[in-house]
């Protein structure tokens, strides 16, 4: 769905309503008039909105108490353990939205394949898939395996009232890169040349993708959620014409698992300045940007009428106050070109941050 106006978003349908529970929290919690709602419809709230991709992390010390003897995975599908981290970052710095604490090879994991998350190293594979017989053995997921992550959201929403839940889920190219290589990589080379060398099986990996990813967004949406993003970290490694020609439409699929909810979709992707303008096309209401390119130049590529999100540099986050404070102030400023401006970090909060500097710019923010 594209916007045409700034406004078009600001009210769900009642065709689109009535795909909600009555309990749901654009229905009975008020978050549709919500800052971070309104903004990511087209609105300007009357003060700016603002969450942080990784809020609920490392970098907080009550994170780490709750996460003690249990791996990340086994954190994720813990529907009580998996809230109370959504939430706390809510509760430290009065953030406008909550994230929905998960990671983008959950849904793998709900499919019964071999995957964990290594320190140090990110996501990892029993073994690659690069074969169409590997990739053609992969189940499809029944709709009650994904319950732990509706109790889980559930959960959070009871908590956060009338603060929003952003659901997410990882973009089709970046976790099928993951699922290619066998893990993390550098350059990507693995899915890059898996896509010419058998675009078949690359066709067939993505499509695969793009269904699990949209079943775990509507899982997040139905039990609560009042918004999604798609995260896509690795797509900076593609030439919009690959983009286009191979990872476009799968993207626009796992999107369009939510569309007929009315809920707003933000689309992000790392390193993706040059992809922007296709992102767009592929679906989401707000395009995020990271923190390689100025507000005011993305919205020139997007138009007017797109509401963007980001993009302070974390890097900023430890280089003092008063650098933070300025360098803030430059992204307020640029983010007026745009419909609306939800503010965020240009990517994840680093493990070393400071907590009481992320309240602190909080506090600054909605005072700006």
């Amino acid at each position: 769905m594209t916007i045409s106006t700034p406004q078009r978003r600001a009210l769900l349908t009642d065709a689109q309503l009535s795909r909600l529970a009555p309990s749901h929290p654009l229905r009975a919690a008020g978050t549709a008039h919500s800052p971070m709602i309104r903004a990511m419809a087209g609105d300007r709230p009357e003060h700016p909105p603002v969450w942080f991709m990784r809020q609920a992390g490392r970098s907080l010390p009550e994170y780490r108490a709750a996460r003690e003897g249990t791996n990340m995975l086994e954190a994720c599908l813990d529907p009580e353990l998996a809230a109370e981290i959504t939430v706390q970052p809510v509760r430290r710095h009065g953030v406008d939205a909550a994230i929905f604490f998960s990671d983008i090879v959950v849904p793998l994991k709900i499919a019964g394949v071999d995957v964990d998350i290594v320190p140090g190293r990110g996501p990892v594979m029993g073994s690659p898939y690069r074969e169409l017989r590997d990739i053609e053995s992969l189940p499809e997921i029944p709709d009650e395996a994904f319950d732990p992550i509706r109790e889980a959201v559930g959960r959070a929403v009871d908590q956060l009232g009338s603060t929003p839940l952003i659901g997410f889920a990882g973009a089709p190219f970046t976790v099928a890169a993951y699922m290619a290589e066998g893990g993390s990589s550098r350059d990507h080379l693995g899915p890059r040349t898996m896509m010419h060398r058998d675009p078949e099986a690359w066709n067939a990996l993505a499509s695969w993708v793009a269904r699990v990813s949209g079943q775990f967004l509507a899982a997040q949406v139905e039990a609560g959620a009042s918004a999604v993003q798609l995260f896509d970290s690795w797509a900076g490694s593609l030439s919009e014409r690959d983009y286009r020609a191979h990872v476009m439409h799968h993207s626009a699929l796992a999107l369009e698992a939510v569309e007929a909810y009315g809920v707003p979709r933000v689309h992000f992707g790392t390193g993706s300045s040059e992809l922007l303008v296709a992102m767009k096309e592929a679906g989401g209401d707000v395009v995020g940007i990271d923190y390689r390119l100025d507000l005011d130049e993305a919205t020139r590529r997007l138009g007017p009428e797109t509401p963007v999100q980001g993009n302070i540099d974390p890097a900023m986050l430890d280089a003092g106050w008063e650098v933070l404070q300025k360098h803030t102030v430059d992204v307020l400023s640029k983010g007026r070109d745009a419909a609306a401006h939800i503010v965020n970090l240009g990517h994840g909060v680093p493990p070393s941050t400071d907590p009481t500097v992320l309240t602190r710019l909080v506090e600054f923010i909605h005072e700006s």
